[in-house]
């Protein structure tokens, strides 16, 4: 394998991943309310809270 130490640092896509998210969830949630109804939505969206308050706290 050949070494470029030449090459630019790769672009940060961070933030665009951040973006997609919230897209990807939002039409998410609104396949489900459209199935299942409202109070499926805001079930989803405190266990999705869940799942990310505890992820939080692992990492600290």
């Amino acid at each position: 394998m050949r070494e470029d130490h030449d090459r630019p640092s790769a672009p940060n896509f961070t933030h665009a991943c951040i973006v997609m998210f919230g897209v990807n969830i939002f039409w998410l949630f609104m396949v489900i309310w459209v199935v299942w109804g409202l109070l499926a939505v805001a079930l989803c969206g405190w266990a999705v809270n869940l799942l990310i308050n505890w992820i939080a706290q692992r990492l600290d």
